[in-house]
């Protein structure tokens, strides 16, 4: 009998452990849940006696890893800073790994102990990372199978509130981690386009936002996402004129999220200064960037109220992210939006063409979001696939392999997360 575990049940594992339950039961495995708050894994879970519930603080080692042991199969949605605690264990245990993150360097360095072991890690395994690298290389691999030649590569993916749940001026609610919502950007961005590297600071992301459209919806906006040269190589497109991955946002965002981050408040390092006690006080800085256009954003957050600041916030953005959590909450009967939008040129047989791949969810409620759908579903996918002998890899990986993305985007499509194309000759272009 397979034993997974899942740790953490946070605000994106909704739909994960909906899917882990049933599958469960369809295959015979067992299923344990572990999170600092035991009632939200009860909540989540219904109660089910078909799950393990455990309350746990992940870095006591004896706790975590008796779980860790006892599993075949580890997936990790915790904080990304938390993932390499269990990494470590699986190593020492010798059990398969998944996580929606990034892939952390430290994790990547356990490349060979991983391969010893006959183990698969798989990272980057969600929505942005994860579909948008399958959907991607299954575009790319058939482009080249065909004998084609990509010049530019465009991938943009967002998390947004659905249009009949719009009624903010930020046209933006809380669907995932606030925490990396504050945070978003912070490192900068590297990118490609016609032939040059650009490099374009914290501070720059969000002005002057470039934007795309997608059938069926207003314009949307888009900034440039992380380092995307790093995919240059794992998507085999070193030599392409353009490489850029972006976020999603509306316009309105943009504009109201730059003055933001021109007037530091988003800054998780500094404490507050003791005789800041409001929120008045506390968004001063932001005074000089206001204009009409994002002012009606800043009053939405209520940056300029007399309102007293709680006491247990250090840091600006913990200002900040309380102001999002409260201020940009999703009612129960809200639904999110998941927009992807893949852009790709490419030569073939003396033509120039365009690849237009999107993807549009929108989820059931404040709970069965749909970015917890998107996240959750390709994570729970690959741990069945894995357990049930389909994918036998080993070793640290990302899904850009066919072994993992045809059988995983294949279950996403029946699911109804399914992507639609259009293939438009590049001569046309200019002239719709």
């Amino acid at each position: 009998m397979k034993h997974i575990v899942l740790f953490g049940a946070g605000k994106s594992a909704t739909v994960l452990i909906d899917y882990l339950l049933a599958e469960s039961t369809a295959n015979d495995w067992t299923l344990t849940i572990a999170d600092a708050d035991l009632q939200q894994v009860l909540e989540k879970t219904k109660h089910s006696p078909l799950a393990a519930a455990v309350g746990i603080d992940i870095t006591n080692y004896l706790q975590r890893s008796e779980l860790v042991e006892q599993a075949d199969l580890v997936i990790s949605m915790m904080p990304p800073a938390l993932h390499y605690l269990l990494a470590a264990d699986c190593v020492k245990f010798g059990k398969h790994l998944l996580t929606a993150s990034y892939l952390d360097p430290a994790i990547k360095a356990l490349q060979s102990k991983i391969e010893d072991k006959k183990i698969l890690f798989l990272c980057e395994m969600g929505l942005d990372p994860g579909i948008d690298h399958m959907s991607a290389m299954k575009i790319l691999d058939t482009i080249r199978l065909a004998g084609g030649k990509v010049t530019s590569f465009k991938s943009h993916c967002g998390g947004l509130i659905a249009p009949e749940s719009d009624d903010n001026p930020w046209h933006y609610k809380i669907s995932w981690n606030p925490r990396n919502v504050v945070l978003a950007g912070k490192a900068g961005a590297t990118y490609k386009r016609d032939g040059l590297v650009h490099q374009q600071p914290y501070q720059e992301l969000f002005q002057r936002c470039a934007e795309i459209r997608v059938d069926g919806l207003p314009s949307l906006a888009i900034y440039p996402n992380r380092d995307s040269l790093t995919y240059l190589p794992l998507y085999v497109l070193e030599d392409v004129q353009t490489f850029v991955r972006t976020t999603i946002r509306y316009p309105e965002y943009c504009a109201g999220w730059d003055a933001i981050i021109q007037a530091g408040l988003t800054d998780d390092q500094a404490l507050l200064p003791g005789e800041i006690s409001t929120i008045k006080e506390w968004a001063t800085p932001i005074l000089p960037f206001v204009t009409a256009a994002n002012k009606p954003l800043l009053e939405f957050l209520d940056l300029f109220s007399d309102q007293m600041l709680p006491s247990n916030l250090k840091t600006s953005a913990d200002v900040l992210q309380w102001l999002l959590e409260t201020r940009l909450v999703m009612k129960a009967t809200d639904k999110d939006m998941i927009v992807m939008l893949h852009e790709i040129e490419y030569v073939s047989a003396g033509e120039t063409r365009k690849i237009e791949s999107s993807l549009v969810v929108r989820g059931e409620d404040h709970l069965r979001t749909a970015m917890a759908k998107t996240v959750g579903l390709p994570l729970g996918i690959a741990a069945k696939l894995i357990l049930n002998g389909t994918i036998t890899l080993t070793g640290v990986h990302i899904p850009i392999l066919q072994e993992i993305y045809e059988p995983v985007l294949a279950e996403l499509e029946a699911a109804g997360i399914c992507f639609s194309e259009k293939n438009i000759l590049k001569s046309s272009l200019s002239n719709s």
